[in-house]
């Protein structure tokens, strides 16, 4: 699978998944702009991928500076390919009965606003190019519920819907659109899910999940990674509309 001669926008890519993406996107010969609202973490991602790569401090909520990461991305390297739409949030932990109204909204705000803001902006460049390929990061959570995370669940479900229309409407673009739907990975989210369900033992929630997934472990962010690369190059040309389970079998329990 290879990238090179291609340009890459990678949002969240401050850590975990994104930062692994953006490690084997370059290694594999793409060019990066790597978003984050961490600029610390995202400068520490960037610099040893030398002149292969740039960042640029954003929240992916706001759609100016969703306008803004594309325009310096095209503007650095003259156009974008591949769109990764991986920037997310968990939100808060807890029955949907004590969700605040402001914690829900924030989760869509992130979860579902920041992928179409990037997809909008970012369509009419590939498509004066021929073409791309946008992957975003969704969830088993976009697939089956999950108990104290109704915001989350349902943004990654409504991401669904939108992977889907997308692929629908840009196909005739030359534009493939797929989401990648991780299950539990070691990173930093499902640390504070953990921490968040069960702050005294959190090792125990930890324990909980591990015990619902055939292959008995965490996922890592370079798994996903991996699969994120198939589905952003010309290997998956005729993929798009999909989700791509990396979930150690969880949904099939």
């Amino acid at each position: 699978m290879d990238l090179t001669g291609r340009t890459a926008i990678i949002t969240g890519a401050a850590g975990g998944i994104g930062a692994a993406a953006a490690r084997l996107f370059v290694r594999k010969g793409a060019q990066v702009m790597l978003v984050d609202r961490e600029e610390a973490s995202l400068s520490d991602v960037a610099a040893p991928l030398g002149e292969h790569a740039a960042w640029f401090v954003a929240d992916v909520s706001d759609e100016e500076q969703a306008r803004a990461y594309v325009a310096a991305c095209a503007e650095r390297f003259g156009g974008v390919d591949i769109l990764f739409a991986n920037a997310g949030i968990e939100g808060r932990v807890a029955p949907l009965v004590l969700q605040e109204r402001e914690d829900f909204v924030r989760v869509f705000e992130v979860n579902v606003l920041g992928v179409w803001f990037g997809i909008k902006h970012v369509v009419p460049m590939m498509a004066r190019r021929g073409g791309g390929s946008i992957v975003v990061t969704s969830s088993v959570a976009g697939i089956i519920g999950s108990e104290g995370l109704g915001p989350y669940v349902a943004s990654k479900h409504a991401l669904m819907g939108l992977v889907k229309t997308a692929a629908q409407e840009l196909a005739v673009e030359g534009i493939r659109v797929n989401a990648v739907n991780p299950g539990p990975i070691a990173n930093r989210m499902m640390a504070s899910i953990e921490s968040q369900a069960n702050p005294d033992a959190p090792e125990r929630v930890h324990t909980a999940f591990e015990q619902l997934i055939p292959l008995g472990r965490y996922g890592s962010s370079e798994e996903v990674a991996e699969v994120a690369l198939f589905l952003a190059s010309g290997a998956s040309s005729y993929c798009t509309g999909g989700a791509f389970l990396v979930d150690g079998g969880f949904v099939s329990m």
